[in-house]
């Protein structure tokens, strides 16, 4: 069951951040003098469609709703580069094709910094090292001390207590922090202890023989969710954090890049303990990334089950990850398409239809190869 809710969530955000996305490039489309000729949600083939003859990106706009729901597109009149006609999107300036082609990263990025501003006035978790938070407006808000692993043998697993247990009392002692626990715990090496916890919102107490000597007393991995809260300055938190979000996602998809090309380069080296430490690499590097199948049905369960703050938290990193992968130089994306075009303008090349096509036709190809390649991988994991 929660699969199928995590599918089904996680078809509705997707497909909304693609409209929004496509919405962007159909807005400046029409700012910028192309004509739209069709606004579709979801891909073909088609299940309903409608003629507009006045709407906010131009006019006799086919509205399209289609059976393919991941999604949707916007279709301009004369897409290929070359083309020559008034209201052509070929037609216009490379300043103009520029702004059209980026405006859906910009409405994807916009979106991640609009949700983050909400969450920076009810509550943002604090997900990265030194997040983003204005001083004099910001009140961080503790969560409950958790038990996030338990050690196999020791006096937290002997006692029964499992991951996800709440610490109320330890001693005798309130525990309002992850540190007050370890701390607690160490001074009472050796001694047979009350603990009052909370499990599934219900409160009750196990005695727990504490271990002497060194090491762990408890036996427990502790952890402590922390939220900031903001007023006035909600908006520009909610931009600074999505641009260090945004700076994580691109320095992981380098770091991910880099151990790739490593590991392949390793596994073609003459000694066989390269090879095998190449082959890890990039078995790390498939464990790493996660497909349409893994985001729906991993990452949107678990949000449902922690709540709505950690579902808007994950749309706007999903947000933010549409932008930034759409502004790479991969054909076939927004990226790719602006770099193939400069890079064409740049050498004094014409960019005939022909030659066109075949560029994203073929960057289209690698990068449904990869998407398969991604979903057998994703449901391995689930499989698992």
């Amino acid at each position: 069951m929660e699969l199928l809710f995590g599918i089904i969530v996680g078809v509705i955000a997707l497909t909304l951040l693609v409209v929004l996305h496509e919405l962007g490039h159909a807005i400046a489309a029409k700012r910028n003098g192309v004509v739209v000729e069709e606004f579709g949600i979801g891909f073909p083939p088609m299940a309903w469609g409608k003629k507009l003859k006045d709407t906010f990106i131009g006019k006799n706009v086919l509205f399209s709703v289609n059976w393919l729901p991941l999604g949707g597109f916007v279709k301009m009149q004369g897409e290929h580069d070359s083309a020559t006609k008034k209201g052509d999107y070929g037609a216009a300036s490379f300043w103009a094709k520029t702004k059209i082609l980026l405006a859906g990263v910009t409405i994807n990025w916009l979106t991640a910094a609009f949700l983050l501003s909400v969450l920076a006035v009810t509550g943002l978790p604090q997900v990265i090292p030194n997040q983003f938070s204005v001083a004099g407006d910001t009140t961080v808000v503790n969560g409950p001390v958790q038990l996030v692993s338990i050690v196999k043998d020791l006096p937290a697993e002997k006692a029964g207590f499992e991951a996800n247990d709440k610490i109320i009392r330890f001693a005798g002692q309130e525990i309002k922090t992850s540190q007050e626990l370890i701390d607690v715990s160490r001074a009472n090496r050796g001694k047979t202890v009350p603990v009052i916890y909370e499990r599934d919102g219900t409160e009750a107490t196990k005695t727990v023989t504490l271990r002497d000597g060194s090491g762990s007393a408890f036996g427990a991995g502790v952890g402590q969710a922390s939220q900031t809260h903001s007023t006035w300055s909600a908006p520009i938190v909610g931009i600074g954090v999505a641009g260090q979000l945004t700076y994580e996602t691109l320095k992981g998809i380098v770091t991910i890049l880099g151990n790739l090309v490593t590991g392949i380069a390793n596994q073609f080296s003459g000694d066989a303990a390269t090879r095998q430490a190449g082959s890890k690499e990039v078995g790390a590097v498939g464990e790493s990334i996660a497909g349409p199948v893994g985001i729906f049905g991993i990452l949107f369960p678990a949000a449902s089950q922690a709540g709505p703050t950690q579902l808007v938290l994950l749309v706007a990193f999903i947000s933010i990850g549409l932008a930034v992968m759409n502004v790479l130089p991969i054909p076939a994306l927004d990226g790719g398409r602006w770099f193939t075009m400069a890079g064409f303008r740049l050498f004094r090349k014409e960019l005939t239809k022909e030659r066109e096509e075949k560029i994203q036709a073929t960057g289209f190809m690698i990068l449904m190869g990869l998407v398969v390649l991604v979903t057998i991988a994703d449901v391995g994991k689930l499989i698992k």
